[in-house]
């Protein structure tokens, strides 16, 4: 069982998306590891089932299967009413600081290390991925209307600060191209 004081894990995100759907294990999987729910918690592929496994013995869900003629059946997991006061104790703790890792602000960090062109490459990309997320994220937000309002929400928020990265990022790329290596100019090394 949750307790108070533990932090939001695979569990909470399992229990989040079934609160709003039944769902099959590969659809969890795929939603918490590679769409929507994805942004919330570190989940793997190797995470989930082990959860589902866990908050099924703890009676927080239930598993029924559906039968397809030629194919094996399929569970289908649902939310129970202990599994949602679990949900609803683990939204009850203030989250940890959002974690954010960037191979991007890695090379911008060692920028002096790297050639303009690589760097500018490198930018290029990441303006690239951003105005693509936005594209995804106005999308998702056209699918949204009349839904979830904290569903809304957080896609409002998302783009608020996809959009605020590229704009800095677009009237800050000169300065950042200025601090790549010279061509004439070779990175110290250590014999």
């Amino acid at each position: 069982m949750w307790h108070r004081g533990w932090t939001m894990n695979v569990r909470s995100v399992c229990l989040a998306i079934l609160h709003f759907s039944d769902a099959t294990g590969y659809e969890i999987k795929k939603m918490s590891t590679e769409e929507r729910f994805s942004y919330f918690v570190d989940a793997s592929f190797g995470s989930i089932y082990p959860a589902l496994s866990r908050l099924q013995d703890d009676e927080c869900v239930t598993v029924r299967e559906e039968y397809e003629s030629g194919k094996p059946p399929r569970k289908i997991y649902s939310i129970t009413d202990k599994g949602r006061q679990e949900l609803i104790e683990s939204l009850q703790v203030v989250p940890r600081p959002d974690s954010f890792k960037s191979e991007f602000l890695l090379t911008a960090l060692c920028s002096e290390l790297v050639d303009r062109e690589t760097l500018v490459r490198a930018i290029d990309n990441r303006i690239k991925g951003l105005q693509e997320k936005l594209k995804m994220l106005d999308s998702v937000q056209s699918c949204l209307n009349g839904g979830l309002p904290g569903m809304r929400w957080i896609a409002d928020y998302g783009r608020s600060v996809t959009q605020a990265s590229l704009d800095h990022l677009i009237k800050h790329r000169h300065e950042l191209e200025a601090l790549a290596r010279s061509t004439e100019r070779q990175p110290e090394t250590t014999e």
